[in-house]
């Protein structure tokens, strides 16, 4: 199967796909964080009509995350653009479709989440409300439900990589992507 997983700089979803065998590439305007493995440093409309089975996009959440929500009513123009980035990539020629991002303006202006999933139904002791549009996709089967829950992103306290931090994928959610929806 021919996955894109865009919007990744860190190649986690990506790897997970390419250990089991897909073919595999992460896109994003920033260079690839993982040293191996397939990666367009670019636009991902430059490359989403290039024949892929399955997209899993993580596109930014800056302006459309409701934690950031007291400052809304500045970002009207940057949450338009950011909208209608998703709509584009929900609407891309490709049968199948993941759109991951936290609670965001997304439910209300376009559509609710299919799914809304946290870290500690697959394997990591952490609460982050992550949602899940999907298309032609099963929901996500929790794999490993742990105790000791805590809102470490939340908690996190400012630093030049806060952002990179925050927007990290779960290597726990990666695996569960690729092994349920690698399938389909």
């Amino acid at each position: 199967m021919r996955v894109l997983v865009a919007c990744e700089y860190s190649g986690a979803v990506r790897d997970a796909f390419a250990a089991l065998g897909h073919d595999a590439m992460s896109c994003d305007l920033l260079p690839s964080d993982a040293p191996h493995g397939k990666h367009y440093k670019g636009d991902v409309f430059d490359i989403i009509g290039e024949g892929w089975d399955l997209m899993v996009a993580h596109p930014p959440c800056t302006h459309l995350a409701v934690s950031g929500a007291r400052w809304f009513k500045d970002k009207r123009a940057e949450q338009a653009e950011g909208l209608e980035f998703v709509r584009r990539l929900m609407d891309a020629p490709i049968p199948r479709i993941a759109i991951e991002n936290p609670i965001s303006i997304i439910s209300s202006r376009i559509r609710k989440p299919d799914q809304i999933i946290q870290p500690w139904q697959f394997g990591h002791g952490e609460t982050k409300a992550t949602c899940l549009w999907l298309k032609n996709l099963p929901k996500l089967t929790p794999t490993d439900i742990v105790e000791g829950r805590e809102a470490r992103i939340h908690k996190l306290p400012p630093s030049p990589d806060r952002w990179k931090i925050r927007s990290a994928t779960y290597q726990g959610i990666a695996n569960a992507m690729a092994q349920q929806w690698g399938n389909v």
